[in-house]
């Protein structure tokens, strides 16, 4: 018999949290609708963002080697999505 254990959707996003980031491009339009707490942003702008391992932004940056910057300085291991 296995011993399996399900993780839950917020278990799951939280894997990895404070060790691990993403770094995608992404349109300023996106970034307003998925997190509509964020100050108001020029629509149509693409940015790059590091995520953290739950999915919530960290850093915004116009320059990529920023973003990455900012991964480092935090001590993250980054991984890019397409």
């Amino acid at each position: 018999m296995k011993n399996e254990k399900s993780l839950s959707m917020q278990e799951f996003a939280l894997l990895g949290e404070g060790e691990l980031a993403y770094l995608r491009k992404i349109r300023t339009d996106e970034l307003s609708k998925k997190f509509p707490n964020m100050p108001p942003m020029t629509p149509g702008i693409s940015l790059w963002a590091l995520f953290g391992a739950g999915g919530e932004p960290i850093i915004l940056s116009d320059v990529r080697a920023k973003a990455l910057e900012g991964a480092n300085d935090q001590e993250l291991k980054t991984v890019t999505l397409q």
